[in-house]
């Protein structure tokens, strides 16, 4: 119950910033706009590229702006700087998980960015353009794509956010995370234009859970077994990042033993 609560007041910090969500809702529209016309040229120039058509292609541009929010593309955690700070000490005083707490409050985090961040940038494509919606079986698949990809982007965080005990400066180990989230996830262009072993190598990686996975699920291109490969996909990389946040929890914890903090 008490992670409950935590994702609970999550949710409610956040929606207290509804101006601030709609703000950051009309810029990734913007952006949104402007990638699916850059895409649309692509396509034009190879239709059918990587498996997709031109309607696949917008409904892409406009569906990934709308996931930046609960993936936290471009973010990193508040745990960085109490980590920094030494405000941690509180935390790990708690009578709960560190790890556990704060992916907690993660999840509340994400739950409001769907609404609040997610609505806009697809009501405005599919008014412009006319985008490409799925079913409500598949808005369910979607659903868990979309769980599973900030379990993923959480533990890739957590596991940066940790870091900190070590470099006391995140600022480098930050950027290059934001580089990978942005160029490895599909975020920039989807992984599916890639080919050959290159586009192999960045799909199996843990960051295309965030962004390229779910988009295929939304779109339809996962079904049957290939639904469940995908869901084990991420799951599998969600695991293991957390079981390694988990190690390094522990590591952390020793080092601030020997600190005698």
């Amino acid at each position: 119950m008490a992670y409950a609560f935590v994702a609970w007041f999550s949710f409610r910090r956040y929606a207290a910033y509804r101006l601030a969500a709609v703000g950051d809702a009309v810029s990734n529209t913007m952006f949104g706009f402007l990638r699916a016309y850059i895409l649309l040229a692509l396509w034009e120039a190879h239709p059918s590229l990587g498996g997709y058509d031109a309607t696949d292609a917008i409904t892409y541009a406009f569906l990934t702006q709308a996931l930046i929010g609960p993936v936290q593309i471009f973010g990193g955690m508040e745990l960085t700087e109490r980590i920094r700070t030494g405000d941690v000490a509180i935390d790990l005083h708690r009578p709960a998980d560190l790890q556990g707490w704060w992916l907690a409050d993660d999840l509340g985090r994400a739950a409001f960015t769907v609404l609040g961040r997610g609505i806009i940038p697809m009501a405005a494509g599919a008014l412009t353009f006319g985008l490409r919606f799925p079913g409500p079986v598949r808005w369910l698949e979607f659903g868990v794509s979309l769980f599973l990809a900030v379990l993923v982007s959480f533990a890739i965080r957590y596991l940066v956010a940790l870091v900190v005990f070590w470099v006391h400066d995140s600022r480098g180990v930050d950027s290059v995370a934001v580089f990978f989230s942005l160029f490895l996830s599909g975020m920039i262009l989807p992984l599916v234009v890639f080919p050959g072993w290159f586009g192999e190598l960045i799909r199996a990686l843990p960051w295309s859970s965030l962004i390229q996975v779910p988009a295929d699920v939304f779109l339809g291109k996962h079904t049957g077994w290939s639904l469940v490969g995908a869901y084990a996909f991420q799951a599998a990389w969600a695991a293991a990042l957390l079981v390694a946040g988990r190690l390094l929890t522990r590591l952390a914890h020793r080092k601030l033993v020997v600190n005698g903090g």
